[in-house]
């Protein structure tokens, strides 16, 4: 492992130091910050892209200046990456920069201190009653099939989960007499949700009629690895996120629905609905499990918009 001694590298600074630095600040993302492994895997391959471009172009990664900086945001421009995309990789390397400054491995801000480009409003897209009612019309048959997917709907819609943290849930983490589930999100962090009536029913019902001969697929050397999921495939193994969103996006499929309704468009769907029946925004920001209460104002706008629309359509003069 790299040493974090300032001078390792003070004399003759190089990308080579600057991966060194880099492994030690992925350690410390995973140890102490307690990141997930994708997160911490996106991180790498966009400080790895930087310092192959400082490398291609002669620049010394731990004493940049803000027009080189500059040339580099121009370059990505130039390469057509969104302005979301060029706002990640800034976010990814303000941190790592922020981490050598703190122990005094750089000494440039021009990194840590760069705005990133603007970034139109961009509303998420919401599902209304209809299309809910349309997915669930879609499995509301009694075989096995249609009872584990149904389970999934109704916990996706009840719970604004992301589609990891559904993968992520145990037997362990739900109380059905209580109706909540315990779901760990970005960092680990834990939260509570409530899981309503036919909610709780449909995961019920799955784990009565569905679950039991799942479990009993897997050779029982593996069954202790796989036997605490919640849902499981028809192997019996814990499903992946992946395995989920195929397995929700088959359902929007058989329901007549668009491709772009996917799981996240559940949870923007739960978030605004929330709001919409006057839940304050700190409850809905703990139930998503957002980190930051701006992150959750977006939903804030969304409900805006759709009051607004229905009063165009509602009012005598709304026209």
């Amino acid at each position: 492992m790299c040493s974090l001694s300032a001078k390792s590298a003070s004399d003759r600074p190089s990308t080579e130091a600057c991966h060194g630095y880099m492994r030690d600040y992925l350690e410390y993302l995973r140890g102490v910050r307690n990141v997930s492994r994708n997160t911490a895997k996106g991180y790498r391959a966009d400080i790895e892209a930087f310092l192959a471009w400082c490398e291609r172009k002669g620049v010394d990664p731990l004493a940049i200046t803000t027009p080189q900086v500059r040339a580099w945001l121009g370059e990505l421009r130039r390469a057509r990456y969104a302005p979301r995309t060029m706002n990640r990789k800034l976010s990814a390397l303000r941190g790592f920069y922020n981490w050598m400054i703190e122990r005094d491995l750089a000494t440039t801000s021009a990194l840590a201190t760069m705005p990133g480009p603007k970034v139109g409003r961009h509303l998420p897209k919401v599902m209304g009653d209809r299309e809910v009612r349309q997915m669930l019309s879609a499995v509301e048959s009694e075989n096995p099939s249609d009872i584990f997917d149904r389970a999934l709907v109704e916990f996706l819609y009840a719970t604004g989960a992301r589609i990891q943290e559904a993968s992520n849930v145990n037997l362990e983490d739900i109380d059905l007499a209580r109706g909540s589930v315990r779901l760990f999100g970005k960092g680990s962090k834990e939260r509570l949700v409530p899981l309503y009536p036919k909610a709780r029913k449909a995961v019920a019902e799955y784990l009565e009629k569905v679950r039991p001969a799942r479990v009993l697929k897997v050779p029982e050397a593996e069954r202790k690895e796989h036997e605490r999921a919640l849902f499981l495939s028809q192997r019996g193994r814990r499903m992946s996120a992946a395995s989920l969103r195929t397995r929700f996006e088959q359902v929007v499929k058989r329901a007549g629905l668009p491709p772009t309704i996917t799981p996240h468009t559940m949870r923007h769907t739960f978030a605004t609905e929330l709001l919409n029946g006057d839940a304050d925004l700190r409850s809905v920001q703990e139930l998503l499990g957002h980190a930051s209460l701006s992150t959750t104002q977006i939903y804030t706008n969304l409900s805006i918009e759709r009051l607004g629309s229905v009063m165009r359509q509602a009012h005598p003069r709304g026209e």
